[in-house]
Protein backbone atom coordinates (compact mmCIF):
# COMPACT_ATOMS: atom_id res chain seq x y z
CA UNK A 1 0.00 0.00 0.00
CA UNK A 2 1.11 3.59 -0.88
CA UNK A 3 2.02 5.98 1.73
CA UNK A 4 -0.06 8.67 1.96
CA UNK A 5 1.34 12.57 2.39
CA UNK A 6 -0.18 14.47 5.16
CA UNK A 7 -2.62 16.92 4.23
CA UNK A 8 -1.26 20.37 3.17
CA UNK A 9 -4.00 22.85 4.31
CA UNK A 10 -6.11 24.39 2.13
CA UNK A 11 -5.55 28.46 1.79
CA UNK A 12 -8.75 29.15 3.64
CA UNK A 13 -7.34 26.55 6.64
CA UNK A 14 -4.22 28.37 6.10
CA UNK A 15 -5.26 31.87 7.00
CA UNK A 16 -7.52 30.36 9.95
CA UNK A 17 -4.16 28.90 11.33
CA UNK A 18 -2.88 32.99 11.31
CA UNK A 19 -5.35 33.86 12.74
CA UNK A 20 -5.23 32.01 16.14
CA UNK A 21 -2.10 32.33 16.55
CA UNK A 22 -1.11 35.09 18.67
CA UNK A 23 0.23 38.72 18.11
CA UNK A 24 1.72 41.73 19.81
CA UNK A 25 -0.77 44.53 19.91
CA UNK A 26 1.11 47.86 20.65
CA UNK A 27 0.08 51.44 20.66
CA UNK A 28 2.09 54.24 21.10
CA UNK A 29 1.43 57.52 21.90
CA UNK A 30 3.26 60.57 22.85
CA UNK A 31 2.83 62.97 25.61
CA UNK A 32 4.71 66.16 27.88
CA UNK A 33 4.17 66.44 31.87
CA UNK A 34 5.87 69.02 34.00
CA UNK A 35 8.70 67.23 37.00
CA UNK A 36 9.99 69.45 39.38
CA UNK A 37 9.32 72.47 37.25
CA UNK A 38 10.88 71.21 33.71
CA UNK A 39 8.96 70.14 30.78
CA UNK A 40 9.27 66.32 30.04
CA UNK A 41 8.69 64.80 26.56
CA UNK A 42 7.97 61.20 26.94
CA UNK A 43 6.51 58.32 24.58
CA UNK A 44 4.32 55.64 26.09
CA UNK A 45 3.81 52.16 24.13
CA UNK A 46 1.04 50.11 25.48
CA UNK A 47 -0.04 46.63 25.16
CA UNK A 48 0.55 42.64 25.16
CA UNK A 49 3.75 41.47 23.83
CA UNK A 50 3.67 37.65 23.32
CA UNK A 51 5.53 35.63 25.06
CA UNK A 52 7.14 32.31 23.73
CA UNK A 53 8.80 29.07 25.17
CA UNK A 54 11.11 27.21 23.30
CA UNK A 55 9.91 23.91 22.57
CA UNK A 56 12.48 20.83 21.69
CA UNK A 57 10.90 17.74 19.40
CA UNK A 58 12.59 14.55 18.28
CA UNK A 59 11.49 15.93 14.71
CA UNK A 60 13.94 18.99 13.78
CA UNK A 61 11.35 20.61 12.34
CA UNK A 62 9.12 20.86 14.81
CA UNK A 63 12.02 23.09 17.08
CA UNK A 64 11.25 26.45 17.72
CA UNK A 65 9.25 29.14 19.74
CA UNK A 66 5.64 28.31 21.19
CA UNK A 67 3.43 31.05 21.65
CA UNK A 68 2.60 30.63 25.88
CA UNK A 69 1.33 34.17 26.98
CA UNK A 70 0.33 37.59 25.82
CA UNK A 71 1.65 40.18 28.78
CA UNK A 72 0.74 43.35 28.95
CA UNK A 73 2.62 46.19 30.10
CA UNK A 74 2.90 50.20 30.18
CA UNK A 75 6.04 51.92 29.34
CA UNK A 76 7.50 55.51 29.34
CA UNK A 77 10.48 56.41 28.03
CA UNK A 78 11.84 60.25 28.00
CA UNK A 79 12.28 61.50 24.45
CA UNK A 80 16.28 62.36 25.19
CA UNK A 81 17.68 61.23 21.86
CA UNK A 82 18.95 57.78 20.40
CA UNK A 83 21.70 57.08 22.88
CA UNK A 84 20.04 55.73 25.57
CA UNK A 85 22.74 53.48 27.15
CA UNK A 86 22.81 56.22 30.14
CA UNK A 87 19.21 56.30 30.62
CA UNK A 88 18.29 54.00 33.04
CA UNK A 89 15.64 51.38 33.21
CA UNK A 90 12.87 50.78 36.06
CA UNK A 91 10.76 47.72 35.89
CA UNK A 92 7.35 47.79 37.98
CA UNK A 93 5.21 45.51 39.38
CA UNK A 94 2.88 44.87 42.51
CA UNK A 95 1.57 42.06 44.38
CA UNK A 96 -1.08 40.13 45.83
CA UNK A 97 -0.53 37.56 44.29
CA UNK A 98 -2.99 38.40 41.71
CA UNK A 99 -2.18 42.20 41.61
CA UNK A 100 -1.99 44.19 38.36
CA UNK A 101 0.92 46.58 37.84
CA UNK A 102 -1.70 50.13 38.41
CA UNK A 103 -0.82 50.95 42.32
CA UNK A 104 2.47 51.68 42.00
CA UNK A 105 1.71 52.85 38.24
CA UNK A 106 -1.04 55.93 38.91
CA UNK A 107 0.25 56.06 42.56
CA UNK A 108 3.39 57.14 42.73
CA UNK A 109 5.98 56.01 39.61
CA UNK A 110 3.99 57.64 36.21
CA UNK A 111 3.46 60.71 34.79
CA UNK A 112 -0.72 60.41 35.76
CA UNK A 113 -2.49 59.44 39.14
CA UNK A 114 -5.34 58.91 41.11
CA UNK A 115 -6.37 61.89 43.05
CA UNK A 116 -6.92 60.68 47.02
CA UNK A 117 -7.51 62.95 49.60
CA UNK A 118 -4.88 64.62 51.37
CA UNK A 119 -4.48 61.91 53.61
CA UNK A 120 -4.98 59.01 51.11
CA UNK A 121 -9.05 58.46 52.11
CA UNK A 122 -11.87 58.06 50.02
CA UNK A 123 -12.52 60.97 47.83
CA UNK A 124 -16.22 61.93 46.95
CA UNK A 125 -16.76 59.90 43.30
CA UNK A 126 -16.09 60.51 40.32
CA UNK A 127 -12.87 60.67 40.78
CA UNK A 128 -10.23 62.04 38.87
CA UNK A 129 -6.29 61.57 37.76
CA UNK A 130 -4.03 64.40 37.69
CA UNK A 131 -0.23 65.03 36.37
CA UNK A 132 1.92 63.35 38.72
CA UNK A 133 4.58 66.42 39.90
CA UNK A 134 6.39 63.04 41.89
CA UNK A 135 6.81 60.88 38.86
CA UNK A 136 10.14 59.19 38.94
CA UNK A 137 10.01 59.50 34.72
CA UNK A 138 12.58 62.14 34.81
CA UNK A 139 15.12 59.81 36.79
CA UNK A 140 14.27 56.98 34.80
CA UNK A 141 12.03 55.07 31.93
CA UNK A 142 9.71 53.17 33.18
CA UNK A 143 7.77 49.85 32.17
CA UNK A 144 5.05 48.19 34.52
CA UNK A 145 4.63 44.66 33.96
CA UNK A 146 1.35 42.60 34.56
CA UNK A 147 1.49 39.24 35.74
CA UNK A 148 -0.29 36.41 33.90
CA UNK A 149 -4.11 36.39 35.05
CA UNK A 150 -3.69 39.93 36.16
CA UNK A 151 -4.52 43.14 34.31
CA UNK A 152 -4.55 42.43 30.40
CA UNK A 153 -2.34 39.53 30.64
CA UNK A 154 -3.52 36.13 29.89
CA UNK A 155 -2.03 33.04 28.73
CA UNK A 156 -2.70 32.05 25.34
CA UNK A 157 -5.74 29.74 23.96
CA UNK A 158 -4.47 26.38 24.77
CA UNK A 159 -2.36 27.24 28.00
CA UNK A 160 -3.81 26.57 31.14
CA UNK A 161 -3.48 29.73 33.45
CA UNK A 162 -3.11 28.27 36.63
CA UNK A 163 0.42 27.19 34.84
CA UNK A 164 1.47 30.65 35.85
CA UNK A 165 -0.36 30.52 39.62
CA UNK A 166 2.60 30.11 41.78
CA UNK A 167 5.82 31.27 42.91
CA UNK A 168 8.43 29.52 40.32
CA UNK A 169 6.54 30.02 37.35
CA UNK A 170 5.30 33.77 38.16
CA UNK A 171 9.15 34.67 38.80
CA UNK A 172 10.16 32.43 35.53
CA UNK A 173 7.94 34.22 33.20
CA UNK A 174 8.03 37.96 34.85
CA UNK A 175 11.66 37.76 34.02
CA UNK A 176 11.22 36.28 30.53
CA UNK A 177 9.46 39.33 30.05
CA UNK A 178 12.05 41.73 31.13
CA UNK A 179 14.61 39.89 28.98
CA UNK A 180 12.81 39.93 25.93
CA UNK A 181 11.42 43.86 26.23
CA UNK A 182 15.61 45.06 27.11
CA UNK A 183 16.21 42.62 23.69
CA UNK A 184 13.86 44.20 21.85
CA UNK A 185 13.88 47.66 22.01
CA UNK A 186 18.04 47.65 23.09
CA UNK A 187 18.64 48.51 26.39
CA UNK A 188 20.98 45.97 27.73
CA UNK A 189 23.73 48.68 27.77
CA UNK A 190 20.94 50.63 30.55
CA UNK A 191 21.31 50.81 34.06
CA UNK A 192 18.73 48.16 35.29
CA UNK A 193 16.33 48.18 38.57
CA UNK A 194 13.58 46.49 39.73
CA UNK A 195 10.75 47.91 41.72
CA UNK A 196 8.14 46.25 43.54
CA UNK A 197 5.71 46.57 46.02
CA UNK A 198 4.30 43.66 48.94
CA UNK A 199 4.41 40.26 47.63
CA UNK A 200 6.12 42.73 44.47
CA UNK A 201 9.16 42.31 46.71
CA UNK A 202 9.27 38.53 47.05
CA UNK A 203 8.73 38.32 43.41
CA UNK A 204 12.07 41.14 43.01
CA UNK A 205 13.90 39.02 45.60
CA UNK A 206 13.63 36.19 43.16
CA UNK A 207 14.25 37.74 40.34
CA UNK A 208 17.27 39.39 41.20
CA UNK A 209 18.37 35.39 41.33
CA UNK A 210 17.02 34.36 38.32
CA UNK A 211 17.41 37.18 35.85
CA UNK A 212 21.82 36.45 36.45
CA UNK A 213 21.48 33.01 36.45
CA UNK A 214 18.76 32.60 33.58
CA UNK A 215 19.71 35.59 31.61
CA UNK A 216 22.79 36.47 32.89
CA UNK A 217 21.72 40.45 33.67
CA UNK A 218 22.94 41.93 36.67
CA UNK A 219 20.90 45.10 38.16
CA UNK A 220 21.98 47.96 39.29
CA UNK A 221 19.24 48.36 42.26
CA UNK A 222 15.95 47.14 43.93
CA UNK A 223 13.26 49.09 45.38
CA UNK A 224 11.12 47.17 47.77
CA UNK A 225 8.13 48.94 48.92
CA UNK A 226 6.21 47.40 51.84
CA UNK A 227 8.69 44.84 51.67
CA UNK A 228 8.05 40.79 53.08
CA UNK A 229 11.06 38.23 51.98
CA UNK A 230 10.44 36.12 55.19
CA UNK A 231 6.95 34.78 55.95
CA UNK A 232 7.26 33.85 58.57
CA UNK A 233 7.34 37.49 60.29
CA UNK A 234 3.92 37.67 59.38
CA UNK A 235 2.35 34.00 60.23
CA UNK A 236 0.76 34.21 63.12
CA UNK A 237 0.47 30.37 63.43
CA UNK A 238 0.97 28.23 66.26
CA UNK A 239 4.20 27.58 67.52
CA UNK A 240 5.79 30.49 65.60
CA UNK A 241 5.83 33.91 68.59
CA UNK A 242 8.43 35.95 65.54
CA UNK A 243 5.38 38.22 64.29
CA UNK A 244 4.01 39.03 67.47
CA UNK A 245 7.37 40.56 68.72
CA UNK A 246 7.93 42.27 65.17
CA UNK A 247 4.77 43.48 64.53
CA UNK A 248 4.48 45.01 68.25
CA UNK A 249 5.83 48.55 67.03
CA UNK A 250 3.31 48.85 64.42
CA UNK A 251 0.44 48.10 66.89
CA UNK A 252 2.25 50.94 69.36
CA UNK A 253 2.37 53.35 66.45
CA UNK A 254 -1.44 52.58 65.39
CA UNK A 255 -2.53 53.18 68.95
CA UNK A 256 -0.71 56.61 69.46
CA UNK A 257 -2.20 57.64 66.05
CA UNK A 258 -5.99 57.19 67.69
CA UNK A 259 -4.99 58.61 70.54
CA UNK A 260 -5.66 55.31 72.34
CA UNK A 261 -3.00 54.25 74.61
CA UNK A 262 -3.20 55.24 78.47
CA UNK A 263 0.27 57.54 78.55
CA UNK A 264 1.83 59.89 76.71
CA UNK A 265 4.08 60.21 74.55
CA UNK A 266 5.89 63.59 73.24
CA UNK A 267 6.64 62.20 69.46
CA UNK A 268 6.14 58.97 67.33
CA UNK A 269 9.66 58.08 67.30
CA UNK A 270 9.94 58.07 70.88
CA UNK A 271 7.39 55.78 71.57
CA UNK A 272 8.40 53.49 68.98
CA UNK A 273 12.33 53.55 70.46
CA UNK A 274 10.71 52.34 73.97
CA UNK A 275 8.54 50.09 72.04
CA UNK A 276 11.20 48.13 69.62
CA UNK A 277 13.73 47.99 72.79
CA UNK A 278 10.33 46.25 74.74
CA UNK A 279 9.72 43.96 71.95
CA UNK A 280 13.25 42.79 71.69
CA UNK A 281 14.18 42.28 75.40
CA UNK A 282 11.44 42.13 77.48
CA UNK A 283 8.38 40.56 75.59
CA UNK A 284 10.79 38.55 73.29
CA UNK A 285 12.44 36.97 76.56
CA UNK A 286 9.10 36.30 78.04
CA UNK A 287 7.69 34.69 74.68
CA UNK A 288 10.71 32.34 74.83
CA UNK A 289 10.00 31.06 78.24
CA UNK A 290 6.16 30.19 77.83
CA UNK A 291 4.68 28.55 80.88
CA UNK A 292 7.93 29.51 82.89
CA UNK A 293 7.20 32.57 83.40
CA UNK A 294 6.25 33.46 86.54
CA UNK A 295 3.66 35.32 87.44
CA UNK A 296 5.19 38.51 88.46
CA UNK A 297 6.81 38.25 85.23
CA UNK A 298 3.68 37.71 83.50
CA UNK A 299 2.82 40.91 85.34
CA UNK A 300 4.67 43.03 84.08
CA UNK A 301 4.62 41.91 80.52
CA UNK A 302 0.76 42.56 80.48
CA UNK A 303 1.22 45.92 81.85
CA UNK A 304 3.47 46.83 79.64
CA UNK A 305 1.69 45.43 76.33
CA UNK A 306 -1.39 47.61 77.23
CA UNK A 307 0.67 50.36 78.25
CA UNK A 308 2.45 50.04 74.20
CA UNK A 309 -0.75 48.89 72.38
CA UNK A 310 -3.93 50.18 74.31
CA UNK A 311 -5.69 47.07 74.85
CA UNK A 312 -6.53 46.29 77.90
CA UNK A 313 -4.98 43.97 80.50
CA UNK A 314 -7.56 41.41 80.57
CA UNK A 315 -7.81 41.10 77.14
CA UNK A 316 -3.47 40.57 76.88
CA UNK A 317 -4.14 38.14 79.41
CA UNK A 318 -7.33 36.40 77.70
CA UNK A 319 -4.52 36.65 74.28
CA UNK A 320 -1.38 34.59 76.31
CA UNK A 321 0.36 37.67 75.77
CA UNK A 322 -0.44 37.20 71.91
CA UNK A 323 -1.30 39.56 70.14
CA UNK A 324 -2.98 38.17 66.58
CA UNK A 325 -2.99 41.26 64.32
CA UNK A 326 -7.01 40.47 63.06
CA UNK A 327 -7.91 40.51 67.15
CA UNK A 328 -5.49 43.87 67.13
CA UNK A 329 -7.29 45.41 64.07
CA UNK A 330 -10.87 44.76 65.64
CA UNK A 331 -10.43 45.42 69.49
CA UNK A 332 -8.21 48.88 69.38
CA UNK A 333 -11.20 50.75 68.54
CA UNK A 334 -14.08 48.14 69.63
CA UNK A 335 -15.61 50.73 71.99
CA UNK A 336 -16.02 53.50 68.98
CA UNK A 337 -17.64 50.76 67.25
CA UNK A 338 -14.95 51.37 64.75
CA UNK A 339 -11.83 49.04 62.81
CA UNK A 340 -8.47 49.72 62.00
CA UNK A 341 -7.34 49.03 59.07
CA UNK A 342 -4.53 46.16 58.18
CA UNK A 343 -2.92 47.80 55.49
CA UNK A 344 -3.21 51.36 56.68
CA UNK A 345 -4.10 51.41 59.76
CA UNK A 346 -4.55 55.20 60.11
CA UNK A 347 -8.03 54.51 58.23
CA UNK A 348 -10.87 53.10 60.16
CA UNK A 349 -13.89 51.10 58.88
CA UNK A 350 -17.00 50.13 60.52
CA UNK A 351 -18.69 47.19 61.03
CA UNK A 352 -22.25 46.17 61.32
CA UNK A 353 -21.50 43.97 64.51
CA UNK A 354 -19.44 45.18 67.74
CA UNK A 355 -18.87 41.80 69.17
CA UNK A 356 -17.02 39.65 66.29
CA UNK A 357 -13.46 38.59 66.32
CA UNK A 358 -12.25 39.98 62.78
CA UNK A 359 -13.06 43.13 60.79
CA UNK A 360 -15.37 42.73 58.04
CA UNK A 361 -13.01 44.77 55.21
CA UNK A 362 -9.82 46.62 55.23
CA UNK A 363 -10.07 50.64 55.06
CA UNK A 364 -7.62 51.19 52.25
CA UNK A 365 -9.02 48.68 49.89
CA UNK A 366 -12.04 49.97 50.35
CA UNK A 367 -10.31 53.60 50.16
CA UNK A 368 -8.96 52.88 46.32
CA UNK A 369 -10.34 49.84 44.75
CA UNK A 370 -12.71 52.02 42.65
CA UNK A 371 -10.45 55.47 41.92
CA UNK A 372 -7.79 53.56 40.89
CA UNK A 373 -10.50 51.47 38.36
CA UNK A 374 -11.99 54.37 37.22
CA UNK A 375 -8.90 56.02 36.85
CA UNK A 376 -7.02 53.14 35.05
CA UNK A 377 -10.11 52.29 32.80
CA UNK A 378 -10.80 56.07 31.64
CA UNK A 379 -6.40 56.43 30.91
CA UNK A 380 -5.21 53.55 28.66
CA UNK A 381 -8.65 53.84 26.59
CA UNK A 382 -8.66 57.73 26.47
CA UNK A 383 -5.09 58.88 26.82
CA UNK A 384 -3.38 55.74 26.19
CA UNK A 385 -5.61 54.61 23.02
CA UNK A 386 -5.20 50.79 23.74
CA UNK A 387 -8.53 49.40 23.41
CA UNK A 388 -9.71 45.79 25.19
CA UNK A 389 -13.38 44.91 26.14
CA UNK A 390 -12.14 42.33 28.40
CA UNK A 391 -12.16 43.37 32.24
CA UNK A 392 -9.02 44.72 33.53
CA UNK A 393 -8.18 42.50 36.64
CA UNK A 394 -6.94 45.04 39.32
CA UNK A 395 -6.81 42.77 41.71
CA UNK A 396 -7.92 39.52 41.02
CA UNK A 397 -8.79 36.13 43.09
CA UNK A 398 -8.42 34.11 40.28
CA UNK A 399 -4.92 33.15 41.03
CA UNK A 400 -6.09 31.16 44.00
CA UNK A 401 -4.99 28.89 45.10
CA UNK A 402 -1.44 29.99 45.00
CA UNK A 403 1.24 27.65 44.26
CA UNK A 404 4.62 27.63 47.00
CA UNK A 405 5.52 24.20 46.32
CA UNK A 406 9.07 25.14 46.66
CA UNK A 407 8.43 25.81 50.36
CA UNK A 408 6.58 22.53 51.18
CA UNK A 409 7.52 21.94 54.84
CA UNK A 410 8.68 25.42 55.26
CA UNK A 411 7.87 29.01 55.07
CA UNK A 412 8.25 31.08 52.24
CA UNK A 413 12.12 32.81 51.90
CA UNK A 414 13.90 34.53 49.26
CA UNK A 415 16.31 36.72 51.55
CA UNK A 416 18.31 34.33 50.72
CA UNK A 417 18.27 34.82 46.95
CA UNK A 418 18.87 38.16 47.55
CA UNK A 419 21.67 38.17 49.78
CA UNK A 420 23.36 35.77 46.95
CA UNK A 421 22.61 38.31 44.75
CA UNK A 422 24.01 41.25 46.22
CA UNK A 423 27.07 38.95 47.11
CA UNK A 424 27.66 37.47 43.68
CA UNK A 425 27.14 41.83 42.16
CA UNK A 426 28.59 43.78 45.06
CA UNK A 427 27.33 47.13 43.09
CA UNK A 428 23.51 45.86 43.70
CA UNK A 429 22.25 48.75 45.95
CA UNK A 430 19.08 47.75 47.77
CA UNK A 431 16.00 50.21 48.94
CA UNK A 432 13.44 49.64 51.47
CA UNK A 433 10.48 52.15 51.89
CA UNK A 434 8.78 51.17 55.35
CA UNK A 435 5.01 52.54 56.50
CA UNK A 436 4.92 53.08 60.02
CA UNK A 437 1.17 52.25 60.08
CA UNK A 438 1.46 49.15 57.54
CA UNK A 439 0.20 46.46 59.42
CA UNK A 440 0.26 44.16 57.07
CA UNK A 441 4.01 43.81 56.16
CA UNK A 442 5.03 46.00 59.50
CA UNK A 443 8.35 48.06 59.36
CA UNK A 444 9.56 46.03 62.32
CA UNK A 445 9.56 42.56 60.29
CA UNK A 446 11.38 44.31 57.40
CA UNK A 447 13.81 45.66 59.75
CA UNK A 448 14.23 41.92 61.76
CA UNK A 449 14.54 40.34 58.09
CA UNK A 450 17.70 42.47 56.80
CA UNK A 451 19.23 42.45 60.15
CA UNK A 452 19.65 38.29 59.22
CA UNK A 453 20.08 38.57 56.20
CA UNK A 454 23.95 37.19 56.54
CA UNK A 455 25.19 39.72 54.22
CA UNK A 456 29.09 40.53 54.45
CA UNK A 457 30.11 43.64 56.33
CA UNK A 458 31.41 45.47 53.53
CA UNK A 459 28.07 45.47 51.45
CA UNK A 460 25.50 46.06 54.05
CA UNK A 461 25.81 49.74 53.31
CA UNK A 462 24.60 48.98 49.83
CA UNK A 463 20.78 48.53 51.82
CA UNK A 464 18.95 51.81 52.57
CA UNK A 465 15.97 52.27 54.45
CA UNK A 466 13.27 54.61 54.56
CA UNK A 467 10.31 55.44 56.70
CA UNK A 468 6.36 57.34 56.11
CA UNK A 469 3.91 58.22 58.56
CA UNK A 470 1.37 56.37 56.50
CA UNK A 471 0.85 52.66 55.34
CA UNK A 472 1.37 49.68 53.03
CA UNK A 473 0.50 52.15 49.82
CA UNK A 474 2.36 55.36 51.68
CA UNK A 475 2.16 57.44 48.76
CA UNK A 476 -1.52 57.41 48.72
CA UNK A 477 -0.68 60.11 51.84
CA UNK A 478 0.88 63.30 50.19
CA UNK A 479 3.73 64.20 52.79
CA UNK A 480 4.75 60.70 52.12
CA UNK A 481 4.25 61.01 48.48
CA UNK A 482 6.50 64.08 48.49
CA UNK A 483 9.05 62.35 50.59
CA UNK A 484 9.22 59.10 48.23
CA UNK A 485 10.14 60.83 45.58
CA UNK A 486 13.34 62.26 46.68
CA UNK A 487 14.06 59.26 48.53
CA UNK A 488 14.06 57.16 45.30
CA UNK A 489 15.81 60.22 43.08
CA UNK A 490 18.23 59.70 45.22
CA UNK A 491 18.61 55.85 45.20
CA UNK A 492 18.91 55.24 41.82
CA UNK A 493 21.14 58.58 41.08
CA UNK A 494 23.36 56.82 43.89
CA UNK A 495 22.81 53.31 42.41
CA UNK A 496 23.16 53.95 38.81
CA UNK A 497 27.06 54.54 37.20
Amino acid sequence: MAESNPKTPEPKEQKQEEKNIPKDNLVETRHTVKIGGRQIKYTVTTGTMVLKEETADSNKEAEGEKPRAQIFFIAYTRDVGRDKSKRPLTFSFNGGPGSSSVWLHLGVLGPRRVVQEFDGSLPRPPYQLTDNEYSLLDETDLVFIDPVSTGYSRAVEGQKPVEYHGFKKDIESVGDFIRLYTTRYQRWLSPKFLIGESYGTTRAAGLSGYLYERHGMMLNGIMLISSVLDFATIDFAFGNDLPYIVYLPGYAATAWYHDALPGRHATLQNLLDEAEEFALGQYASALLKGDLLTPQERAVIVEKLSHYTGLSPQFIERSNLRIRDQHFFKELLRERGLTVGRLDSRLVGMDRSGVTETAESDPLLDAVLAPYTAGFYHYVRAELKFESDLPYEILSGRVHPWSFKEFEGQAIYVAETLRKAMTVNPHLKVFVANGYYDLGTPYFAAEYTFHHLGLHESLRKNIHMAYYEAGHMMYIHMPSLEAMKRDLAEFIRGARP
